[in-house]
């Protein structure tokens, strides 16, 4: 029902549209990457203390994550969050033309998701439901939570230990579509799978007693002798040995994941000296708790093997332990009616002549109509999810994965989905290349429509969740069911994370020298 507090939130959302489109150009921009968002979490910080937001900074011992809390009298403590961290690698112009951000390295950060899209849609919810919570004098609590590293899934785990969302009567968590079926819906019973990452560092700590060194010469590795492996083959094993055993960590009857990157190789290193220390970090996907030890426990032994084989030590530390998600029906389905009252989002005009330039660009012939139907067209949870199930076995039941599950073990969540911009294949196979889609998340005529459905569903939601007593009640008693009894209840998960947050390794970052400001790792004109 669209009742005139509803009325004011779309109101309010096609008032401030140029403002939304603006500040998703910046964060966009910006395309930093996870645990180095600095500029990202400090425009949110200054953006929710204008807004009249109490903001702490750091929250979690995290320097680029924030807890932002708006009051309006005694009522429910509604929750939802920002994400903004890029993907290193991914560096692309808001163009019709394959090209980088100008004056940065192609191999740079930039949005593929995109984070910044998703926290501008998010935040415009919130902002327009504190207007309305204003306006009619709703009573309530809005608490807005910057959540880094989600490609790493990196905060919301710790937020969750740490008790960040211990208060919440509720949560919302939007994301951009990124796989059919699952656009311009909730999702309903296969939430998101548990992820866990870890780290394993390897030194070489004694070279001298490799083999008979120490009996041929008094000098540590000299040049004569046979020098310890080292670090750098630690790693290398490690690597070729888990991707031999992967079809040894799990069944493949499932829908699961290892990834892998090296983030130090050994150091720089001369003559005979052995590589001091390596890193090589994994990201394994899994659809339960069990299975992810399972894997872990593969890894560890492929890590005890490498260490010994290269004369080395090693130690695995814990960077993400993230849980599966939690369905709730009645979120869900409140959250759906209020996209259907808002709509699918439609690419017209301008949208269309960016989509025809780049099929153009691509040496296509352009489409009429370029936008993909899924992403102008609702479907029903209860639709998405039979699809989906259709690409599982029966037992599964969780997949794919992020972190927003974490939300759901402390509050009844909702996991909504608004279609992003895509476009058709102009023949049968073809697919188009990554910065397509990459593009298209900063142009602005492309992506300002998922941004506008997302605030409009989302502020209409915290409405429902504020004035619905009955609304908020039913999702409470499925929440209790779901988890045996609630929080501490029977079927509840803990959080998982007892470890520190992981911000001191060497994840990608820029640099600012005196070579200049905002360098990637790889300095700009150094890998062209």
């Amino acid at each position: 029902m669209l009742t005139n507090e509803k009325k004011d939130i779309i109101e309010w959302v096609n008032g401030n549209k140029k403002t939304l489109s603006d500040w998703n150009q910046t964060i966009w921009n910006y395309a930093e990457p996870a645990w180095r968002e600095y500029k990202s979490s400090a425009w949110y910080v200054h953006r929710l203390r204008e807004e009249g937001f109490e903001v702490e900074e750091q929250s979690g011992d995290m320097p680029t994550a924030f807890c932002a809390t708006w009051k309006n009298g005694t009522g429910p403590v509604i929750g939802g969050y920002a994400e903004y961290d890029a993907v290193p690698g991914n560096n692309q112009a808001a163009d019709t033309v394959k090209r980088p951000r100008e004056g940065l390295s192609p191999y740079a950060g930039g949005h593929t998701d995109p984070h910044s899209a998703l926290g501008i849609g998010s935040l415009g919810g919130f902002l327009a439901a504190k207007a309305m919570m204003e306006k009619h004098d709703i009573k309530g609590t809005l608490k807005f939570f910057g959540e880094p590293a989600e490609k790493l899934r990196g905060s919301k785990p710790i937020h969750a230990a740490k008790g960040y969302y211990d208060d919440l009567d509720a949560a919302i968590s939007f994301h951009p579509f990124y796989m059919l079926p699952l656009c311009n819906t909730t999702r309903w019973d296969t939430h998101c799978a548990v992820a866990y990452s870890v780290m394993y560092t390897f030194t070489c700590d004694e070279p001298e007693t490799w083999l008979s060194s120490g009996k041929d010469s008094p000098i540590p590795a000299a040049h004569a002798a046979a020098r310890a492996p080292g670090a750098t083959d630690a790693v290398v094993t490690m690597y070729s040995l888990s991707k031999m055993y992967k079809e040894h960590m799990l069944s493949n009857n499932m829908g699961w994941s290892v990834n892998e990157t090296i983030l130090n190789t050994g150091q720089a290193t001369a003559d005979n000296i052995p590589a001091q220390m390596s890193q090589i970090y994994y990201f394994i996907r899994v659809p339960d708790i069990e299975k992810a030890e399972q894997v872990i426990q593969v890894l560890d032994q492929n890590a005890e093997s490498a260490a010994s084989a290269a004369h080395c030590n090693w130690k695995r530390e814990w960077i993400t332990k993230s849980r599966a998600g939690l369905a709730n029906h009645t979120l869900a389905e409140a959250t759906y009616q209020n996209l259907e009252l808002v709509g699918a989002p439609k690419f017209e005009g301008n949208a269309i002549k960016k989509a025809q330039e780049i099929q153009e660009n691509l040496g296509l012939q352009p489409l009429e109509d370029p936008y993909l139907d899924e992403i102008e067209t609702l479907i029903p949870p209860q639709e998405a999810e039979e699809k989906m199930r259709e690409m599982l076995p029966a037992w599964q039941q969780h997949f794919t994965s992020d972190d927003y599950t974490e939300y759901c073990w402390h509050a009844p969540t909702v996991r909504l989905y608004i279609g992003r911009p895509a476009l058709k294949s102009p023949k049968s196979g073809y697919v188009y290349p990554d910065w397509v889609m990459n593009a298209m998340g900063g142009i602005p005529e492309c992506i300002n429509p998922m941004i506008f459905s997302a605030s409009k569903t989302v502020g209409l939601t915290i409405i429902d969740l504020l004035t619905d007593d009955h609304l908020l009640e039913e999702a409470k008693q499925e929440f209790n069911e779901r988890t045996g009894g609630g929080i501490k209840g029977t079927q509840w998960i803990p959080p998982l994370c007892d470890y520190d947050p992981p911000i001191d390794y060497r994840w990608p970052e820029y640099v600012t020298t005196p070579r200049g400001e905002d360098h990637w790792v790889i300095p700009a004109k150094g890998d062209q």
